[in-house]
């Protein structure tokens, strides 16, 4: 097995291991209850999605980390552009997921009706941080590196061509939620994250079950190099 089938390796496994945060939106749905600092309900679903989240931020920085040295041949601005911003969509889903497990640290503290504010504002918080870190910032991640992919035909086109529709799509959705024009769960939503969605995962799956092609301009620059030493022979 050789380095860029390795690669293609584990950025695929990277990539489909960001969907383990799938069953967040059911385990995060307690801690959105306006009571939930003063409730009984169990604590273990919204720590299991504080879990979930934090493999998410590690497989997101883990993609960046393992691809740049492949794409950085393509063109080294957009590469360390897509590293920036898969780190920074990480360090959002830390944030988000701290302010949530600060919630579940008020509920044992017994501070009573006094936490609620402090709950829902923390709860707020995490929708905010949510709505930066997985909305706006995987459309930026999908035109750096959908580009990038799209011109260097590392993997089929209609793949990054995904991510490049998906993108103003998912933008558009997020700037409606923050002007309250449709809620972040509502349906009209997740129609138009699918996109983005079927982009990392049909990318990450290809990548494990078929790998990265072999690039046409490497051929084209081996025959140059052959044309010149026999030039200069």
């Amino acid at each position: 097995m050789d380095a860029l089938r390795r690669t293609s390796l584990a950025a695929g496994g990277c990539y489909v291991l960001t969907f383990v945060s799938i069953p967040t939106v059911g385990l995060y749905g307690p801690v959105h209850d306006a009571d939930y600092i003063v409730g009984t309900t169990s604590e273990t679903p919204v720590v299991v999605g504080g879990v979930l989240e934090m493999i998410v931020a590690l497989a997101c920085i883990g993609t960046a980390v393992v691809l740049y040295p492949v794409l950085k041949r393509q063109g080294e601005t957009r590469a360390l552009g897509f590293v920036s911003a898969r780190v920074l969509e990480a360090a959002g889903i830390l944030v988000g997921v701290a302010s949530l497990l600060t919630v579940v640290a008020l509920r044992p503290a017994e501070s009573g009706a006094d936490a609620l504010v402090t709950g829902r504002a923390l709860v707020a918080f995490y929708d905010s941080v949510f709505l930066l870190s997985q909305g706006f910032l995987p459309a930026v991640n999908a035109l750096l590196l959908g580009s990038l992919l799209y011109q260097s035909r590392l993997v089929p086109r209609v793949l990054p061509a995904l991510g490049l529709v998906g993108a103003p799509l998912l933008v558009f959705s997020d700037v409606g939620v923050l002007f309250g024009l449709w809620d972040r769960l509502s349906p009209g939503t997740a129609i138009a994250a699918l996109p983005i969605a079927a982009w990392e995962f049909s990318l990450g799956v290809y990548l494990i079950v078929k790998g990265f092609r072999p690039l046409p301009e490497d051929g084209q620059r081996s025959d140059l190099t052959v044309v010149q030493q026999g030039q200069t022979a």
